[in-house]
């Protein structure tokens, strides 16, 4: 049995497996209600790892340009110029909070 709580539609808003403070109802488990609820609970965990995976890599594709520009493999003038206003600009920023190695938490080990 799962507790849920629904808007005024109807719509689930949360479900869980205990009771809650807040619930207004009961649904069991194998209903496809609740199979479509955890599916689509799913998919947005999926989406929000994905979305901060992305925000990573963007740090990591702005040091491997920095890294490539200051070993002279590249230059930042080879790049369009939009990417370059959002390098000079970012790094301003980094620049501002204290750089690279404000960026590594404490609990992290280093770069890689």
């Amino acid at each position: 049995m799962l507790y849920v709580k629904r808007d005024t539609w109807g719509n689930l808003l949360r479900v869980e497996a205990a009771p809650f403070e807040e619930m207004d109802g009961e649904l069991s488990a194998d209903s496809q209600e609740a199979q479509a609820w955890y599916a689509n609970q799913s998919v947005e965990s999926s989406l929000l790892q994905l979305k901060q995976s992305d925000l990573d890599m963007i740090r990591v594709l702005e040091d491997l340009i920095t890294v490539l520009i200051r070993k002279g493999v590249v230059r930042i003038t080879d790049l369009p110029e939009a990417a370059q206003t959002k390098l000079v600009g970012r790094s301003k920023a980094r620049d501002a909070l204290g750089g690279l190695q404000r960026l590594i938490n404490d609990d992290e080990s280093g770069l890689i």
